[in-house]
């Protein structure tokens, strides 16, 4: 099944927004891992209603107008990935969540490093929030988008302002 794209212009990079059918399916970063997620065929449509609305959802987000996104989603993965980045739409605006404590969410409290490997692989970055997950420690670990732009997401969610371009 193909798959619907936009670009976005935004304060971490040009986003790539994808849609299958009516339901947001990815927002890629802009130096994106071959075969991080698999989407098939890809055709752009600048004008698809999702993806204008995906835009500017995101657009809200990063004024710092919006704290939750209202978009159907699409996650294509395994029953454990599909567990975990469900386990990240629960992870409240402006707060962080351990791999571990997310594993114990979901019942799973020894999948730590499976965990973080579906992470990794969650297709519908910034609306299911993985930049929230981070390590016991409290420090920031790998991030898909890289680890500026997941410090850039902390702070905005930390209710600090974030300039356009602030990469």
């Amino acid at each position: 099944m193909s798959c619907i794209y936009t670009l976005m212009a935004s304060p971490v990079g040009v986003l790539t927004l994808v849609a299958r059918n009516e339901h947001l399916a990815a927002v890629l970063w802009e130096n994106e891992r071959e075969n991080r997620v698999r989407l098939g065929a890809l055709q752009r449509d600048d004008e698809h209603p999702l993806l204008q609305e995906t835009a500017r959802q995101l657009g809200e987000y990063f004024a710092g107008s919006r704290q939750r996104f209202d978009l159907l989603l699409d996650f294509t993965g395994t029953d454990f990935q599909r567990e975990v980045w469900s386990a990240l739409l629960t992870i409240p605006f402006g707060e962080t969540r351990s791999y571990g404590e997310i594993a114990r969410q979901i019942g799973k409290p020894q999948a730590v490093r499976a965990v973080g490997a579906a992470n990794g692989r969650n297709p519908i970055s910034i609306v299911a929030p993985c930049h929230r997950v981070i390590g016991a420690s409290g420090r920031l670990t790998g991030f898909a988008g890289g680890l500026p732009a997941k410090q850039l997401l902390l702070k905005l969610e930390g209710g600090q302002a974030v300039q356009s371009g602030a990469l």
